[in-house]
């Protein structure tokens, strides 16, 4: 398995040097998006006169899907709002910028412009007339359907868990809303949120014995 991950890390990074290479830049420092995910489905659920009469819109997501078919390629971009499909063909975007779709994987995030419209089977997507790369992933997802199935992996790499797993954005994203609650319910009632650290890089407490622990990450001590 690890030899495999190390294969595909070489395989992304050889693409990186070949976008590189044509130019670009492979991490933009800004990005104009005028609607998330969401936006893009509210929008394009409202009646056919009104979706069709609006501009082109931009988003941008991770790309976790990926179904290329010669002169077409659809992908999904996923945002912290949801997911949308875009549409990509060779003959609006050109021979060129289509042939830079073989330098994208899963993982890596896109910018992409473009107009709303509604597949066969009714799924609301954006046409794309241009993207721009704004993020070149360098390690592979994790497997779709297996997720991260050891637990200590999913504590110990939260941010994979986050990415890999639905349940825990969901679950990450409530316990948010309801802290942001009882927040807003208690400042309203005129209590005072203290902060209360619980390491600290110099030793306090008066007289008291310091607990002293080792901060890896910084190789250097810290106090309780």
């Amino acid at each position: 398995m690890a030899g495999r991950s190390e294969e595909l890390e070489r395989q992304r990074l050889a693409k990186l040097e070949r976008i590189i290479s044509r130019g670009l830049d492979p991490y933009p420092a800004h990005y104009k998006r005028t609607h998330t995910a969401a936006q893009a489905q509210a929008l394009g659920a409202e009646p056919e006169g009104e979706a069709g009469a609006s501009p082109s819109i931009s988003i941008a997501g991770r790309i976790t899907a990926f179904r290329a078919m010669g002169k077409a390629t659809f992908l999904d971009l996923r945002d912290s709002t949801g997911r949308i499909q875009v549409y990509l063909k060779r003959d609006v975007l050109g021979e060129e910028r289509y042939e830079l779709l073989r330098e994208l994987d899963l993982g890596d995030f896109l910018g992409v412009t473009g107009r709303l419209f509604r597949t066969r089977t009714g799924e609301i997507t954006v046409e794309a007339s241009d993207f721009t790369i704004l993020a070149k992933s360098l390690r592979p997802l994790p497997e779709k359907w297996l997720g991260l199935p050891d637990v200590e992996t999913r504590y110990r790499q939260r941010y994979l868990d986050l990415i890999a797993n639905e349940d825990a954005r969901r679950i990450f994203l409530l316990r948010s809303r309801v802290v942001s609650a009882i927040r807003r319910f208690l400042d309203g009632r005129g209590f005072t949120e203290v902060e209360t650290p619980v390491l600290q890089p110099q030793a306090g407490g008066a007289m008291a014995r310091p607990f002293r622990s080792l901060y890896n990450a910084l190789d250097r001590d810290v106090y309780l």
